[in-house]
């Protein structure tokens, strides 16, 4: 393990009945990177970080009653996490490790009008787990021409 101090950035953290399987599973299907564990007194995961590119992924037990795992709550989602891959990284083969890891698939790879190929997928527990790789890059008029969208950077009145 080594120290690794955050900059500024978002990371999302996932909550699951099982987290230490949730961890073991996830580096398996999705290839996240461990970065650390925090066991407590009992040997039960308190905490911990996964990483995948510059960005992490916390990975813990449900600990209120607003934490929750999905398959607590009937299988609903308050938020998805979305990963994007490298451009050139072979999302159909990602799509058939998650797979194979027991993933389910809920949405197969497509390529989409703003030029990312992605695909979505259920963990375990029933997160949602969308990823994307750019397989064509698109300027903001091209796929708004496409999808029929107006892109802006902000909202007007």
């Amino acid at each position: 393990m080594v120290d690794h101090p955050r900059g500024k950035g978002l990371s999302s953290a996932v909550s699951y009945q099982d987290s230490k399987a949730a961890f073991r599973w996830l580096e398996e299907a999705f290839g996240f990177e461990p970065l650390f564990v925090l066991l407590d007194a009992d040997g039960n995961l308190a905490h911990s970080e996964m990483g995948y590119g510059h960005s992490v992924v916390m990975v813990g037990n449900e600990w209120s009653d607003d934490h929750k795992s999905p398959k607590s709550i009937g299988g609903k989602n308050t938020q998805s996490v979305h990963v994007q891959l490298a451009v050139g990284e072979d999302i159909d083969a990602h799509c058939e490790t998650a797979r194979a890891a027991g993933a389910i698939i809920i949405a197969e790879p497509e390529t989409q009008f703003y030029g990312d190929r992605s695909y979505r997928a259920k963990d375990p527990e029933g997160h949602i787990w969308t990823f994307g790789v750019t397989v064509e890059e698109k300027t903001a008029e091209e796929w708004d021409a496409e999808g029929g969208f107006t892109t802006k950077t902000r909202l007007d009145d």
